[in-house]
């Protein structure tokens, strides 16, 4: 018998959304970089994971990419029941969508678009605990 899940996406969106292909240097591969936040209400039960993407090349931004996304938990919980499994998987089900936004909007500005790999991202985990807080708390 199936269980039902601990937390679920309910909301997401991009709050900002950059790129200046004015910084380009087609023969500079680009760093990229990822930054992962939280915020978590306990009496709505929900946690904000707000995920930057960023794309530099000679240090200078190429894309950047921002999106919140709401989480809701089944039950009560206080911020040090969170289960650990939850920081890797928010971060693993709200990758694709940045991951299609950063291929739509270099696609559409007519360039050769910046497609991200599948990439594991479970490393993030521990940064997101650690940069998590708790409203009012």
């Amino acid at each position: 018998m199936a269980e039902n899940a601990v937390f679920s996406l309910s909301n997401y969106h991009f709050n900002q959304v950059v790129l200046n292909l004015d910084n380009l240097d087609p023969g500079v591969a680009l760093d990229m970089n990822f930054a992962p936040s939280g915020l978590f209400d306990q009496a709505k039960k929900t946690f904000i994971l707000s995920f930057a993407f960023k794309a530099t090349c000679n240090d200078k931004d190429i894309v950047f990419v921002n999106c919140i996304a709401e989480f809701e938990f089944r039950n009560n919980l206080n911020f040090d029941e969170i289960p650990e499994f939850f920081y890797g998987n928010s971060i693993a089900i709200l990758f694709p969508y940045i991951r299609s936004m950063v291929s739509t909007i270099t696609l559409q500005a007519n360039v050769r678009p910046l497609i991200l790999p599948t990439l594991n991202l479970v490393s993030l985990k521990d940064h997101l605990k650690a940069n998590s807080t708790v409203l009012n708390g």
